[in-house]
């Protein structure tokens, strides 16, 4: 099967929802509980509208049915993590000369699984972020995500633990890379 890359637009989003709540339920289970997935997807994941107007937020479409296989971004913006739902956001801009800049909302729909498309949004956004200046990258892995991003680099610090509400507590790993 052939993918490419382009810019999400606004009219995505509700197909990328879907993308990321299979992605989520269909990837995690072997890491995260159902109770942590379902409180993920309500306080969470999501897909953050603030990258799609950025122009930093990708979709990859499998050619032949022209669906979109999965999603994710990088951003110049402080917010490590979270959707529109996510409370703690923060629209303040990043400084390329001492900050690093963001990896954002990688999923991959569950029929397309273990085809490269995380590695390939991955140089995508890493080709972007030298582009404006970073030469650092962070992200806050989900545990399914964290074997991939240290396939590629990325270095784990000790995980965290998100409180997503009703005594929820879901690990995250931050992680960072010098490009």
């Amino acid at each position: 099967m052939n993918y490419t890359i382009r810019p999400a637009t606004l009219a995505d989003k509700p197909v990328m929802m879907m993308l990321i709540e299979n992605s989520v339920r269909g990837l995690s289970r072997e890491e995260y509980s159902p109770e942590q997935i379902e409180a993920a997807l309500k306080t969470v994941f999501g897909v953050d509208t603030e990258l799609i107007n950025d122009g930093t937020y990708f979709v990859i479409e499998a050619s032949e049915a022209r669906e979109i296989a999965a999603c994710g971004g990088w951003s110049k913006k402080k917010t490590l993590f979270g959707g529109d739902q996510f409370a703690a956001r923060v629209s303040e801009e990043l400084d390329p000369r001492t900050d690093a800049a963001r990896i954002r909302a990688f999923f991959v729909h569950p029929n397309h699984a273990r085809r490269g498309l995380g590695k390939m949004l991955l140089e995508h956004c890493e080709h972007a972020v030298r582009e404006h200046g970073f030469t650092a990258l962070e992200l806050m892995g989900t545990l399914p995500g964290v074997k991939l991003y240290r396939e590629y680099g990325f270095i784990p610090s000790d995980s965290i633990l998100h409180d997503a509400g009703d005594g929820v507590m879901i690990p995250f790993v931050p992680m960072r890379k010098e490009i």
